[in-house]
Order: structure tokens, then sequence, then C-alpha cells
């Protein structure tokens, strides 16, 4: 599957950072990971601390999935808000849900820190915003659930946002201080440098073909003919999941962004600030750490990689009016745009845990908005699997849930 358009801005603004080998000699190992992307690195930094023997192939160039083509807003809040997924999963596990999110953020900040990643990983507040005037109801309602729950947030009104953001045409909205971005494209690449110094075995251009399941391992096999026997294989595939596994479980949406030419002034002033807001499609925008603006949104669903890239110029002019919209004292430059696939789920959690159909294997595939909070959180779930414990969330992010 095509998961992005030819030109995404991080793979330009990067170039190529480092290049892997395929594979062509048979190996072991003690865990296979599938999909060299943000998740599959953060799972393969995790798996490489607690000392397994690790390999990680990719049949693509490394993060040139839907890696290279996110937009790598890092925050807690789900698509679904926290009063909706308490009523539909229950208090105790949307708590735990919005919380591991929360503290996904720091956690890929420790790790940059420690890698010493040149990412452009930064705190942000994220600022929601209620697009229409009937959305205000709901919006607080969400502040309230947030404010119990212990989550450091609080209203906005209309002109506190306009005064303070030069952000116009909003019915107010949730100030959070819990939020981040990055430069995902770069951190897969110094996340996999960084292991690959420690004992880990990166593989691209080396697709999997075949898995025979023993009963205490599997054999993998590649196009290239090689073999990997491991005791676990953890399938981090994102949304080419749809494609292995036979029911239906996600919904495939095609995503747009552009980014600006840079623009020191207003960069800055967006600099600590995430904004989204409550449209359906919403939109997201962000600063970059080379002194851009970002926006995205006007999804819709995905059909075939062709059509989704004939609606980027259409998409593009759409992404600039609605900026303009917002932001009327400022001007938008289009200099990069691209498309992406993503998926979304009907409760808008990930499926994080073991299929049926796949032996001695684990899924970890972060759905919608939360993708590579998600990932992180996969990193700690899959960690107690591997050592036979269990996990809060596992009944919550499981196939057939």
């Amino acid at each position: 599957m095509d998961l992005k358009s030819n030109e995404p801005f991080w793979l330009i603004k990067n170039g190529l950072l480092t290049s892997y080998p395929s594979l062509h000699e048979n190996k072991e190992c003690d865990v296979l990971i599938v999909g060299a992307g943000i998740t599959g690195s953060l799972i393969a930094h995790q798996c490489v601390a607690e000392g397994y023997k690790t390999i990680l192939i990719d049949k693509r160039e490394i993060a040139h999935g839907s890696s290279s083509a996110t937009t790598s807003m890092l925050q807690y809040e789900l698509d679904k808000p926290l009063y909706q997924l308490k009523e539909t999963i229950g208090e105790k596990a949307a708590l735990a849900t919005y919380k591991s999110c929360y503290r996904a953020i720091d956690q890929i900040g420790a790790i940059a820190r420690k890698i010493r990643s040149q990412a452009g990983f930064r705190k942000k507040m994220s600022l929601y915003f209620a697009d229409r005037k009937k959305e205000i109801k709901s919006l607080r309602l969400e502040l309230q659930s947030r404010q119990l729950a212990g989550f450091e947030v609080r209203w906005l009104k209309p002109d506190e946002i306009a005064n303070t953001y030069d952000l116009e045409a909003t019915w107010g909205g949730i100030l959070s201080r819990q939020g981040a971005s990055i430069d995902a494209f770069r951190f897969v690449h110094e996340l996999l440098h960084y292991n690959q110094k420690k004992g880990l075995r990166v593989y691209d251009k080396t697709e999997l073909t075949e898995v025979i399941h023993g009963h205490r391992s599997n054999e993998a096999r590649v196009h290239t003919g090689a073999a990997i026997r491991c005791k676990k294989i953890i399938y981090c595939v994102g949304y080419e999941s749809a494609q292995l596994i036979r029911e239906k479980f996600v919904d495939l949406l095609s995503t747009y962004a552009i980014v600006s030419e840079i623009a020191p002034a207003m960069s800055r002033q967006y600099k600590d600030l995430l904004i989204w807001n409550t449209a359906d499609p919403y939109i997201y925008m962000r600063s970059t750490d080379d002194g851009r603006m970002l926006i995205g949104g006007a999804d819709e669903p995905f059909r075939d990689p062709v059509r989704r890239d004939k609606l980027i110029e259409k998409k593009e002019q759409r992404l600039i009016r609605l900026f303009e919209k917002y932001f009327p004292s400022h001007t938008f430059r289009s200099d990069f745009a691209w498309a992406g696939t993503f998926g979304s789920t009907a409760d808008s959690l990930p499926y994080i845990g073991e299929h049926k159909d796949f032996k001695n294997a684990y899924f970890v595939l972060g759905f919608g908005g939360n993708g590579i909070t998600f990932s992180a959180t996969g990193m700690e779930m899959v960690s107690l699997w591997l050592r036979g414990k269990k996990h809060l969330l596992t009944p919550y992010f499981a196939f057939g849930r």
C-alpha cells in the first residue's frame, strides 16, 4: 500500500539520513520487529534496552511509510473526548488510556534526551477550540471531565484566544499544558542509529513473505529467500495491517498537510502551541523546528493513492483558506503539500495485542491522532507481555473487543 504522496516535507528537509542493507542470510533472534517506522523503532529501543536480541525489518527504506507523512503532534487527547470515552469503555479504562497518552509524551521526551536527539522534540501547550457555537456545551463537558481527572486545563474565552494568539473565528476552547511536537522521521533514524550500536540489527528493503509458526517460535521468510528464526514477532505495520488481517477493524482515511515558507516571526509566536478544533474533519496546526507553520486536515475516506494524490492541489487551497479564516492578520505562503493515509477506529483506540491468527506474535497499531503516543504506550505493554505480565489496557486495545 502506498501510504503517502511523493514529497512529504520531512523527506525533503532531512534527505537520506542513514542507509541499511537488505537481508540475504539466515538469522536468529529473540524478537523480530516488522515495520521500521516510529512504532517499530520505539519498540526496538525498548527490546534492546531489556536485553533481547532484536532484528527489525521493513520492505521500504527506513521511515518511508506513514512516519514520513505524519505531522508529529504529540497529544494526550484522543479523537474521542474523555467524557464520551468513559461512556464507551468505562471510567477506569478511559482515564487509564488518557493518562497513558499523557505519560507517553514525557516518555518520548526522556528518550529524545537520552539519545541526544536533534529531532526538535519540544513541549507545547495544546489549544482545542470550538469551531461552532453549538459545540461549546460539549467542549465544556470535556473541560470538566479532564479537570476531575486531574489534568491541568482551563477554559479560554473567544476574546482571550484572539488577544493571546491572534486566532479568530472561535467560540472558546480548552487550553492544556501537556503536548509536544517532534520530527518523527529524523527521530526514527536517530533511534535506530543509537540502538544499532547496542546490538540492534536493521534491514530495509526486506519484505516479509511468509511466517511458519512453531509451538514456541516462528520462522519468518523474506523475499530474498533468507529466513529469521525468532521467539516473538511484533508487527508494527500501521495501516497496512488492514491487508494482513481478514476482519475489518479500521477505516482508512486520507489526510492532507501543507507547510509554509520559513516565517520566523509567526513560527516564534506559535512555537509553544499546538492548535486543533472540533470541526469534522478537524484541522490541526503547529510550528516546525526550522521556522515554518504547518496545517493539516481536510480528511476524506481513502480509496486509492492516485485519487488521493490528485486532490492535493485542491486540498492545499482549502487548507490555506482555513488558515486565513483563523489567522486573518497572517499570510500563509505554501512551500510543501502532501497527503498521507491513516486509520480511524470506532472507539478511537489503538489495536495493541495478540491476534488469534498470528501465533507467538503481537501487533502494535496506533491509529487516529494519537499514533505516536499510542506507540509509546505499546512499548510499555510489550515490555510486560514479554516478561509474562499483564497490562491494565490489554482488554480495551485488544482485537475483537
